[in-house]
């Protein structure tokens, strides 16, 4: 079921928020919380009932193994735990996927497996693991099985996230406050759900369609620089849009109920180095392989260095050695994975290697700067800006492995943006003055776009304005409490007008209101399309 389908907004939502305002009011504030697993599982059996039992299953199965491992912590029951998460994960996303490459890279004749990949998989998968690592170190407290089941299955994030903590949650189902209705979190969260909804109906679909297109002719010579660009950056903005106002409708929806979810998304494209890009896009997943994955690495390879005699280094002088087994090493390695939990594909594996190198090259830069007593910082504008251009473009150049369906078509489309079939203009454009001299001097054809127009380019431009220079959806809220934890950046509109953002005020209320009816309009007269995210 979509957030955006006629069937949750109509009749799900309704029918779940009437139910838990009856329950959750009474003194059997329990039951709240039995009911929102009911329906959290009735909501993820929408798309294909028979793999309900495999989601109930998986946590019937962690709980136990939490549970003994809290009880008797054994690294060979977390290690039992944790490669039987990985191999349900593997057999059903990545069986294909291997097959696929024995048979190329071998020879070999075997049959590919047509296996549905269960939603959410790889969410629910990363949550249960850190809760065994946590519960085999002492840090997961005794609960319930129904506070488990609904850590799990809570239906706001189960499809796309946040990867949410048994430390944020668990406290929260366990307090009686959090399932007594309150018209504020109602309010608050609605207004959330419905920015969302419009990010994702009125921004991220029509970008989209424009992207979809060059994309799936990126190896047609019909294509020019502009096209490619034009589809580059459609795909960057759609894929923000997405994922920002599917994280908007998470936090919203968990605030309706009285629960508040983790920031997930904080205006990423505004970060100036790809580290603060990863602080800032998809937080959860970063905070999960931060704990999880990277560390753990560097703690092993830190004993390993320290048993052996050699230099650990430091956060400005460290030995060439020391910074590849240091920060390199687990660095690429830690992307690697995150590249492969995106989706079974080389593409997907490039996406996470080029961003390993990124960030090793952010923080070998860093480490630089130390060493001759630059600031790590800068305080200029210009070079800020300049530094926030180039990461993007460097995420777009990655975006496109991301999007591409293989590595041939990414490459491709790679080179048709480097100018290989020419600039190409929209219609009407190749017929100005000096083009064509223009085009001999540069040695470069110029040709007339086939799949960008004017109307398009100017969305993409008025888009990227609205990116990088308007406040996020938690910035224009920060006068109420929205994600767990969260306090929003500053922005240039908070610093100017302290009291700007939102308020329950008929003027606000009126806005908001205009901007559902629109939302609710589009949505109701085309079929939803699936959040970028439901894939992986």
């Amino acid at each position: 079921m979509l957030f955006n389908s006629k069937e949750f907004l109509v009749y799900f939502l309704p029918i779940v928020l009437a139910v838990f305002f009856a329950v959750g009011g009474s003194s059997r504030y329990r039951l709240a919380a039995v009911w929102l697993v009911a329906a959290s599982l009735v909501f993820y059996g929408w798309w294909y009932p028979p793999y309900v039992p495999l989601l109930m299953a998986s946590m019937v199965a962690n709980f136990l193994i939490g549970r003994r491992l809290a009880r008797a912590p054994s690294k060979y029951v977390l290690g039992a735990g944790v490669a039987a998460n990985i191999l349900l994960l593997g057999v059903y996303k990545y069986s294909g996927f291997a097959v696929t490459t024995s048979n190329q890279l071998f020879g070999l004749d075997w049959v590919v497996p047509n296996i549905a990949l269960p939603l959410a998989i790889s969410f629910f998968t990363f949550q249960q693991i850190a809760f065994l690592a946590d519960a085999h170190d002492g840090n997961a407290e005794e609960h319930s099985f129904v506070d488990y089941s609904l850590f799990i299955t809570f239906f706001p994030h189960l499809i796309a996230g946040p990867i949410t903590h048994h430390r944020e949650m668990l406290p929260q189902f366990r307090n009686s406050e959090t399932f007594r209705p309150r018209l504020d979190n109602v309010a608050i969260g609605a207004t959330l759900f419905v920015l969302g909804l419009f990010k994702k109906v009125a921004i991220a679909d029509p970008l989209g369609e424009v992207a979809r297109p060059i994309f799936a002719e990126a190896t047609t010579p019909a294509l020019s620089l502009i096209d490619a660009w034009g589809g580059a950056l459609a795909y960057a903005l759609q894929i923000y849009f997405d994922f920002s106002g599917y994280t908007d409708m998470a936090i919203g929806l968990g605030l309706m109920f009285g629960i508040r979810l983790p920031p997930n998304f904080d205006s990423p494209y505004k970060a100036r180095n790809i580290i603060e890009f990863w602080s800032r896009f998809h937080m959860t997943l970063t905070r999960f392989l931060t704990a999880y994955v990277y560390n753990p690495i560097v703690l092993r390879v830190t004993r390993a260095r320290l048993r052996a005699g050699l230099p650990l280094g430091g956060r400005s002088r460290t030995t060439p050695g020391a910074f590849v087994m240091m920060i390199a090493l687990p660095t690429i390695l830690t992307m690697f994975i995150s590249g492969v939990w995106h989706g079974a594909g080389w593409q997907f594996i490039i996406f996470g290697l080029l961003h390993g190198l990124y960030i090793t090259i952010n923080r070998a830069w860093r480490t630089i700067k130390g060493a001759v007593g630059w600031p790590v910082e800068s305080k200029s504008k210009l070079r800020n800006a300049s530094a926030t251009i180039l990461t993007f473009l460097c995420v777009v150049v990655a975006l496109v492995f991301f999007r591409s369906s293989d590595v041939p078509s990414a490459i491709a489309l790679l080179s048709v943006m480097m100018g290989s079939h020419g600039v190409g203009f929209p219609p009407g454009v190749t017929e100005l003055p000096g083009l064509g001299a223009l085009s001999q001097v540069l040695g470069i054809p110029v040709i007339e776009s086939k799949y960008l127009h004017l109307k398009q380019i100017f969305w993409i431009v008025v888009v990227l304005a609205v990116v990088w220079g308007t406040p996020n959806t938690q910035q224009w809220m920060r006068h109420y409490r929205t994600a767990l934890d969260h306090r929003p950046r500053m922005d240039w509109v908070a610093r100017l007008i302290p009291r700007a953002g939102w308020q329950p005020t008929s003027v606000w209320g009126l806005m908001i209101g205009c901007l559902a009816t629109y939302a609710l309009m589009r949505t109701f007269s085309q079929a939803p399309t699936e959040f970028l995210y439901f894939q992986f």
